[in-house]
């Protein structure tokens, strides 16, 4: 496995991702535990006729004081005792009443997804499994990654490279929590440093992952790999949940986000759950270059970056673009990057002051 990618082997060494990610690299060498591990110690004193308002109280009252929590679990060799009525458990009914009431994403949809119906995302009450693999294409500091494929998507990209998964033009196998915790051990098993949430996009299945990782016990980190359109409730819910956020950042404004991928109000909710994501996890931000958008897009991008999140941020510029599915339907999107775009692209994150770009 590790042949194929030797430049993952000493890339938890390096100064940038020791910088960006230490505790992501501290529980990938078992040093430290996951947090889903610590939220599971965590007691949540709560009812489960409690109002969904009420719950998000003690929720929130719990969120401000999970910091602390880590530290002490950071600082003590011994193996945390689970409790009854967790912060996890809490986490896991929380996403529940969400089911009923979808509003996960941006969107809000309001579907009762309990009882089969579907919103925008396409996406009903049990998982829809595409995959689940080791992953050798991620970055090195991932790889190998479990990373494992769900379908639907809170966005419509007319680019999307996956959009027969996003947009559910093949089919997946229904799995509840109970099968997809043994992918999950089936994949720690199998040496991967993490377990990569991802789809599609995983916002959908956010009660769903909670679920599935309350049935798990080993220590293994947790990525959430998404397109960063997920609503101020899903936000929190991952917040104590989630070790690393693997993020798209993907438009510098609403009218680009707006056209290409039906995403209003992008901006708003990308800084706002980057943002989070720095307080209560680790970030290493993925910004996709696209032809003829390097001004509109990948400059605000990179210096909102710099700005708000600090200019060590772990960036992926990536230059992969290719036309997908629709992307014949705008006049830019329809080849490849240039060579001259390439080259801008780096030259403004050089200007901008971004010093640790994956290479």
């Amino acid at each position: 496995m590790w042949v194929r990618r030797p430049d993952a082997r000493g890339i938890l060494e390096t100064p940038g991702v020791k910088k960006a990610l230490p505790r992501y690299v501290d529980i990938v060498r078992k040093n430290k535990r996951a947090k889903y591990l610590i939220a599971k110690a965590v007691q949540a004193e709560y009812r489960r006729r409690d109002t969904t308002d009420e719950l998000w109280v003690k929720h929130d009252a719990l969120l401000s004081t999970f910091k602390e929590h880590v530290k002490t679990q950071d600082s003590s060799r011994k193996k945390p005792k689970q409790v009854t009525n967790s912060f996890l458990d809490l986490k896991v009914l929380l996403a529940h009443r969400l089911m009923q009431d979808c509003a996960f994403c941006e969107r809000r949809c309001g579907v009762d997804r309990l009882r089969g119906e579907k919103g925008y995302c396409g996406a009903g009450r049990n998982f829809s499994l595409f995959s689940a693999f080791p992953h050798m294409g991620e970055e090195p500091e991932l790889v190998p990654s479990g990373t494992i494929f769900t379908g639907g998507c809170s966005i419509r990209c007319i680019h999307c490279q996956n959009w027969d998964i996003s947009q559910w033009r093949s089919s997946g196998t229904s799995v509840t929590p109970e099968m997809m915790a043994l992918q999950v051990k089936d994949l720690a098993g199998k040496g991967c440093r993490n377990i990569n949430m991802v789809g599609g996009d995983p916002t959908p299945m956010t009660w769903q992952w909670i679920e599935t990782m309350n049935k798990v016990d080993i220590n293994i980190a947790t990525i959430w790999n998404s397109n960063s359109y997920y609503s101020e409730e899903t936000r929190k819910l991952l917040a104590g949940f989630i070790d690393l956020y693997l993020l798209d950042f993907k438009y510098g404004n609403n009218e680009c986000a707006s056209e290409i991928s039906d995403a209003p109000g992008y901006w708003e909710a990308a800084t706002r759950n980057h943002l989070m994501a720095h307080e209560y996890g680790e970030l290493l931000i993925r910004v996709l270059v696209l032809p003829g958008h390097n001004e509109c897009c990948t400059r605000p991008i990179l210096q909102w970056i710099h700005d708000n999140l600090g200019p060590d941020t772990r960036v992926n510029l990536m230059f992969q673009y290719r036309p997908e599915w629709r992307a014949g339907e705008r006049p830019e999107l329809k080849r490849e990057l240039t060579s001259e775009e390439v080259a801008e692209a780096r030259h403004i994150a050089d200007e901008i002051g971004l010093r640790n770009l994956v290479r």
